[in-house]
């Protein structure tokens, strides 16, 4: 279940790239947890012959990073040189399609068995596990890929036209499948300890005697879905794990950055703002995020510029207000100051972000007009989860 941290760490890893006509922004952050589990792999274009080829994923560790970490360096490797992914590369057919969700399937198997050998063989007590979801971009179609509980959704038309299903315990044919193998579902938990259902590594759930690799209480076979591009609508793909979906559902997420791309080019920055903005609507887990936009993603408007500039000043004159107020009662007060904002109606609020994504612009403002309060109120501002 993992410890909490006294103060989150909120400093970010980012990285961001184009190329195959995409574009895409990282971001990453550790917050409450003691320990930065989550991974990913950001490749814009796959080696020969699969340079028109592009591949991105995020892993979601628990009980340790090792897991995680091995996926972004090696799992790519185990999916392309699969029997299944190779022999699709060579013909192209009506099934070449099936024979790459078969080749994605198969290396993910291989991968798991790799890495319990490698386990193994090192005399190895590591009880890591991950979950990863990715996409691989074919000229033609997008492979969404997912094994556990972090999610993958394609905007396209300005509406969520797809999402990946959660591999949680308490889904009936999960948890068939776990009681099948002796085990049981426990406060929506594999034997009331583990939360997902199906993950890489894990491997104290997975060695049930009489039982293939799928059928164990926790299975590494990930959901394999081909959509075809749509060149004209498609918009944007987000990857994330867990802890941002914990806080912001699918809709949510897609419209704050469909408002975020109205202001800004800077996919960076983009992906910190997500993040940001689920640390403080209370995200307790580590965070990332990873943004791939198609063309046809919406672009920087000089209009929703305008309405974010006249937004920000509205709220820093909102927030000079409620604090000439507060001085006349005491010592100025944030938790006050937010829960006065959070009663209001403020027109033109990022959606899905709402006033959380504005709580850096709050913060800055507070602390300036009142310097003296700034130590004592970071740890109220993290808690402003509370008014969100």
């Amino acid at each position: 279940m993992g410890a909490f941290l006294d103060k989150p760490k909120m400093e970010k890893h980012n990285n961001s790239g184009e190329g195959n006509e995409l574009r895409f922004g990282l971001s990453s952050m550790q917050g409450w947890r003691v320990e930065m589990e989550d991974a990913h792999t950001a490749v814009v274009s796959l080696p020969s012959p699969l340079q028109c080829w592009s591949f991105f994923a995020v892993y979601d560790g628990h009980a340790g990073s090792q897991v995680a970490k091995y996926c972004c360096e090696h799992l790519l490797e185990h999916i392309t040189s699969s029997q299944g992914f190779q022999s699709a590369l060579k013909e192209k057919s009506e099934s070449t399609v099936d024979k790459v969700k078969d080749g994605i399937r198969s290396g993910f198997l291989m991968f798991d068995e790799h890495i319990r050998n490698l386990s193994e063989k090192k005399h190895s007590n590591d009880r890591s596990g991950s979950t990863a979801v990715g996409v691989m971009i074919s000229p033609s179609h997008l492979y969404f890929i997912n094994c556990g509980d972090s999610r993958g959704i394609l905007s396209r038309s300005g509406l969520v036209k797809f999402f990946t299903e959660d591999h949680k315990p308490s889904n009936p044919l999960e948890k068939e499948r776990i009681q099948n193998a002796g085990g049981s579902v426990m406060i929506q938990r594999v034997n009331g300890s583990l939360a997902v259902s199906r993950a890489l590594g894990d491997f104290d759930y997975k060695c049930v005697d009489g039982k293939g690799p799928t059928e164990q209480l926790v299975s590494p076979e990930p959901e394999v879905y081909a959509i075809e591009r749509s060149e004209k609508d498609d918009e944007f793909i987000i990857l994330a794990c867990d802890g941002i979906w914990d806080v912001m559902g699918n809709e949510e997420v897609c419209s704050f950055v469909r408002s975020r791309l109205e202001v800004t080019d800077d996919l960076e920055r983009v992906c910190n703002e997500i993040v940001d903005t689920c640390l403080y609507k209370g995200s307790r887990d580590n965070m990332s995020v990873v943004l791939i936009c198609f063309p046809g993603a919406p672009k920087v408007s000089q209009e929703a510029v305008m309405r974010e500039m006249e937004l920000d000043k509205f709220l820093e004159a909102r927030v000079e207000e409620i604090l000439k107020t507060e001085w006349d009662k005491g010592t100025p007060d944030l938790v006050n100051v937010m829960r006065m904002l959070t009663s209001e109606t403020i027109p033109n609020l990022p959606p899905g972000g709402e006033l959380a994504s504005k709580r850096s612009l709050i913060e800055a403002v507070f602390n300036r007009l009142n310097p003296s309060k700034n130590d004592e109120t970071d740890l109220d501002l993290i808690f402003f989860r509370g008014f969100s």
